[in-house]
């Protein structure tokens, strides 16, 4: 198992990334009082959308049906628990990317 931060600022942000060599595009947007994360192929196309950015469990692991071959964490600083609050991400909340190793 190979584990990688993916590198965020506590900031509305779309961004392209390669993961088993598949390009792909993220989007993490704050909306009201929670961060949410949409997955798109790597031409924009939605995957999956309004995914919350919570800890303690796989962000994907609902969606194991799509085959996607890797799982998302946040993990937290202070408590496994807690959830990135507005200005957390990147300081004390960080999106991990966890791919099997090769």
């Amino acid at each position: 198992m190979k584990i990688t931060e993916i590198p965020l600022t506590p900031d509305n942000q779309q961004f392209d990334i390669s993961i088993n060599n598949i390009n792909y595009q993220m989007r993490i947007l704050w909306r009201e009082n929670s961060w949410f994360l949409d997955l798109n192929d790597g031409n924009g196309a939605a995957i999956i959308t309004g995914i919350p950015l919570i800890t303690g469990a796989d962000l994907l692991a609902q969606y194991a049906y799509l085959q996607l071959g890797f799982g998302l964490w946040v993990l937290s600083d202070t408590t496994l628990n807690d959830a990135p609050g507005e200005y957390d991400l990147g300081y004390s909340a960080h999106l991990c990317l966890v791919t099997e190793a090769l």
